[in-house]
């Protein structure tokens, strides 16, 4: 297990550096994850974080790629719900990682 230091909190990240209480995140838990994998979040990073989250409490599951798209552009709009753009803001593993910043659980069909 890992530790990730937040505002003098010591927050328990899983192997693949996936928050283990969904409970600890809060936004400076998100920049810091960010940070961790050299990112800087934008508003349009807030919005897919956003939007994720949203989706979990709906649902109870971090979505993969598809549906994550899908779920985008229904909430988003179409140029912000496909795949280039997430893809570009999101390293090229747009569900893997933005689930990460959401403080979510890895979605369960991505390696």
């Amino acid at each position: 297990m890992n530790t990730l230091q937040v505002e003098g909190k010591d927050i328990t990240l899983d192997k693949d550096g996936y928050l283990v209480e969904l409970r600890d995140w809060s936004p400076s838990v998100a920049n810091a994850l960010a940070a961790r994998e050299e990112l800087l979040l934008t508003p349009e990073h807030w919005a897919i974080i956003e939007l994720l989250r949203e989706f979990y409490a709906e649902f109870q599951l971090s979505p993969a790629t598809r549906p994550l798209i899908k779920y985008a552009a229904l909430k988003l709009g179409p140029e912000t719900g496909n795949s280039l753009h997430l893809n570009r803001l999101f390293n090229g593993t747009p569900a893997k990682l933005a689930a990460k910043l959401a403080g979510l659980p890895k979605p369960t069909n991505c390696l």
